[in-house]
């Protein structure tokens, strides 16, 4: 039963809500913990599954010591499973509605200032200063690409030639859920992105680049974990440990602290909801103090 559950359910996110593969890979395996937590209850059947199961896993869960936000998405999930179950006749009715979802604690995201930032690109273009090796001259434009768009790592990874608007600097980009957006690229970075092309890629390249823009040394299209570790190598420029989204979150903060609004800022990230990109306005007591002074008529 479980095998031919997990694939049905599995089908179902791929073809019906087209999610990512990371999220369905979440899903998946939330369920397959959940199945085996009811087994270990001796339960055999769906038709005798209650609510008080469904609330047993996740004690187990939180008592291992999973996070309030692990738990939240823990919730999101099983309900997002129990809702397909009873459509499909698996169980008699969607328990998991009845499930509360906790508001998970927002923690605010470690940022770069914009001197720190500054030393960092500054950093990346010494290296191709004193050694214009091919490796050196990619790495800077990855730095600048990832910090003047706020993209992904999966997104800079699945950059495609193709992708690149030189007229109009901006990059075409495959987000979550296979929806594409434009995004502008700021004119440092679209001349290190050029630079690169022409005299980096030509060298990384082989067979088995296609249409790749970023290539790892050996020819093929980066991956994640060598763009993490390039961030890693240029952030050792400030002493910070910031990955790839920590640029993402340096990129949303600048923009917001140079006058641009949410909505904006929503729809360069990618973001589907704008209540995601609000935890972006921790910004600086500078930034509030100069919206202050503009905008009030008594300030």
């Amino acid at each position: 039963m479980s095998s031919e559950l997990i694939a049905q359910y599995e089908e179902h996110l791929v073809l019906v809500r087209n999610l990512a593969d990371n999220s369905i890979k979440g899903y998946v395996s939330d369920l397959e913990s959940f199945l085996k937590h009811l087994e270990t209850l001796k339960i055999e059947e769906f038709s005798q599954l209650e609510l008080t199961h469904i609330r047993s896993w996740l004690a187990e869960l939180q008592a291992s010591g999973a996070a309030r936000s692990t738990m939240a998405r823990r919730i999101v999930s099983i309900r997002a499973f129990t809702y397909w179950a009873a459509s499909q006749g698996w169980i008699k009715s969607d328990l998991g509605a009845e499930l509360a979802i906790p508001k998970p604690h927002r923690t605010l995201p470690e940022v770069l200032d914009i001197a720190d930032t500054e030393i960092v690109l500054a950093s990346a273009q010494t290296r191709v200063d004193e050694d214009p090796h091919p490796i050196s001259i990619r790495d800077l434009a990855l730095i600048e690409v990832l910090y003047a768009t706020g993209i992904r790592v999966s997104e800079i990874c699945g950059l495609d030639l193709r992708s690149i608007d030189e007229s109009r600097n901006t990059l075409q980009v495959m987000g979550k859920g296979s929806k594409e957006r434009v995004v502008p690229v700021g004119i440092p970075a679209m001349s290190a992105l050029r630079n690169y092309l022409s005299q980096a890629r030509p060298a990384l390249a082989t067979e088995k680049s296609g249409n790749a823009v970023f290539l790892g040394s050996r020819g093929s299209r980066i991956d994640q974990r060598t763009v993490r570790e390039v961030v890693y190598q240029a952030m050792a420029a400030v002493g910070s440990k910031m990955g790839p989204h920590g640029l993402r979150h340096t990129a949303a903060t600048h923009l917001l602290e140079g006058g641009a609004d949410l909505r904006t800022v929503q729809e360069i990230l990618g973001h589907s909801s704008l209540a995601t990109t609000q935890i972006y306005t921790h910004v600086s007591p500078d930034r509030l103090q100069k919206a202050f002074d503009t905008a009030h008529p008594r300030a």
